[in-house]
């Protein structure tokens, strides 16, 4: 009798733990059924629009054909696109205030991590405190401390370094403003995943390494930035993804040589009224941020598992 009793006892063991895991499975769906259902609705649709309207699927407007076309992609990838060159010149802006950003949060969240130990995470604080206020208060802080008359130009001209009717002009409306304006709304949140990854790393390694006459210097090279490495890519992404489209501090600050490639987005959904041009501009800076998440995701997930 005890090998059918041991049979009934495994199909019961056996038909419980489907049982179990059908459980766990509709658990797992209807917890996600939700952010998906959003996802959907709120992402995935809208960009499916938008990509059917960049090849003339869908009609909008009384001027709009209603003709699957991919004219208006070939006038945008063309050679002499003005909209390419300047996605490039977004591009080379976004570069330029991700590295600085990274190369003065760095000293912060190292400080903060490793040099500090009962008031970290006030200082943290601290930091992030000036922040919270409206970000459209403090771009035009800069406004009006780097104008013509503003507070940099008026302390020169008081110490006499700079003439009363010769202000320095390219303080503001240019690309100096509009990267120095984009480097200090960054820094503090770029010090966060920065901070974070210093903060995790092994005591013990940097002990080791000092037991093994390695100087300072050296075990930050060989030991603390290799280790950081995925929290400094993650900060660098963290920068260079929504600064390749960012319109608002170029448009109060920036000037028309300071114009970035949002810019030439929102004006052609705006003023211009050429939704399908838009559409396209806006489905190729898409493409390009999904490619570099893609590339830089796993990376940081190479890196992280090296490191651990």
């Amino acid at each position: 009798h005890r090998a059918p009793v041991a049979a009934v006892a495994t199909q019961d063991a056996t038909a419980s733990a489907k049982h179990w895991r059908r459980r766990e499975r509709g658990v797992t769906a209807g917890l996600l059924s939700a952010p998906m259902l959003w996802l959907l609705l709120f992402f995935v649709a809208p960009v499916l629009y938008v990509a059917s309207y960049s090849v003339g699927a869908i009609e909008l407007f009384p001027t709009d054909t209603g003709v699957i076309s991919l004219d208006d992609w070939r006038r945008f990838l063309g050679g002499g696109s003005i909209y390419l060159g300047l996605f490039w010149k977004s591009v080379r802006m976004s570069l330029t205030v991700s590295v600085v950003v990274v190369l003065l949060a760095y000293p912060i969240g190292y400080f903060l991590a490793l040099c500090v130990r009962k008031l970290k995470y006030v200082l943290l604080l601290v930091i992030i405190v000036p922040f919270l206020t409206s970000f459209l208060l403090r771009v035009l802080a800069w406004k009006v401390m780097l104008g013509d008359r503003g507070v940099v130009n008026s302390a020169l001209v008081s110490l006499h370094v700079l003439p009363a009717d010769q202000p320095i002009e390219w303080l503001l409306y240019s690309q100096f403003t509009v990267m120095l304006v984009l480097a200090y709304v960054w820094i503090p949140f770029v010090a966060l995943p920065i901070f974070v990854s210093l903060n995790n790393l092994d005591r013990s390694l940097l002990e080791a390494a000092s037991d093994l006459g390695a100087s300072r210097l050296r075990t930050f090279l060989r030991v603390t930035l290799p280790l950081s490495a995925p929290g400094l890519v993650a900060a660098f992404v963290f920068v260079f993804i929504p600064t390749i489209g960012e319109f608002v501090t170029p448009l109060l600050v920036g000037g028309t040589s300071g114009y970035m490639y949002g810019n030439a987005i929102q004006d052609l959904f705006t003023r211009g009224l050429d939704w399908q041009s838009g559409s396209v501009l806006a489905m190729f800076l898409l493409i390009v941020v999904a490619g570099l998440m893609a590339l830089f995701g796993r990376y940081v997930q190479v890196r992280t598992v090296a490191a651990d």
